[in-house]
Formats: structure tokens, sequence, C-alpha cells
């Protein structure tokens, strides 16, 4: 790995994580799920701080990038840290950028005084998980995601 720095994104890359976005969709096999777009991500990111981006550069190239924010825990009692999103461009895979991105966030929590910190793997995602194992990350095999999309959240809001 050549010298790999991390920085927070800044407001005029917007498009940037979303392209970064756009590419982690495909890689996921979704991609005609994205819906967002720089407005509404610059808005959400930058305005209302709902969330962070972080991006990892190599030779001033962004080569992978992360989102999150916080959740909370009622059983801990405090804040978590929840990792949207982690993705590195597929031809830099392999060579520490996306464990220096996981622990870049995981140092942020920790200085947060989090709780924890939690994300989601897609099952067939073999080499990340098998990544997160190496670092003492654990299944919750007991439990499973559920979710009302924006179409499903507005009709029970209206029953």
């Amino acid at each position: 790995m050549k010298e790999v720095s991390i920085r927070p994104a800044r407001p005029d890359e917007a498009g940037l994580v979303l392209d970064f976005i756009k590419r982690l969709a495909v890689y996921e096999k979704c991609a005609d799920d994205v819906v967002a777009d720089v407005a509404t991500l610059h808005h959400s990111l930058f305005v209302e701080r709902s969330a962070e981006v972080v991006f990892a550069e190599e030779d001033g190239s962004v080569v992978g990038f992360a989102l999150f924010f916080h959740n909370f825990s009622t059983f801990v009692g405090r804040k978590g840290m929840y990792l949207e999103d982690l993705f590195v461009l597929p031809e830099k895979r392999g060579l520490g950028y996306g464990m220096a991105l996981l622990k870049y966030v995981a140092r942020i929590a920790v200085e947060r005084n989090c709780g924890r910190m939690e994300w989601i793997c897609l099952d067939w995602n073999e080499s990340a998980l098998s990544i997160y194992r190496s670092i003492g990350a654990a299944p919750l095999s007991d439990w499973t995601v559920q979710r009302l999309d924006e179409e499903a959240l507005f009709r029970f809001s209206e029953s």
C-alpha cells in the first residue's frame, strides 16, 4: 500500500460521494436502487449533518470511502457508530485501504465514547466477512434486518 491519507469529505464533493455510492451499488448488484442525487446528499451530509463521509486517498486520488453516523443503544445506554457504507475501488482492494477506513471510523467511535460499532455485510461477500472476523467482529445470527421503504413508510404512517 502506498501512502494513504484519510480525510473528511468537503461540501463541494457531494458529487464524488454519489459516484462512490453508485459504484458500491453496482458491486452489491443493486444499482437501480440508488435514487440519491447531489443536492439531496449535499443537504443531508453538509447542512443537516445526518451522516459523515471520509475518503481514503492515494497520491491525491480518492480510492475509497466510508459513510457513517451515530445510532443509540438502549441496552448499552449510549450512542454507537453505524457504518453504512465502506467501498474501495476494485483495483485497490487487498492493499489495506478498506482496513484503514474501518480503523479510522473505529477510532472516531472510540473518541466519541461510542458503546459499539455496527454494520451490515452481504452474506455472499466472503472476503469482507473474513476480514471482519479477523478483527473480532461477530455476526448477530438471532437478528434480522427489517425495512420500510419510502412508499411503505408513507402508507403505514397514513394508515
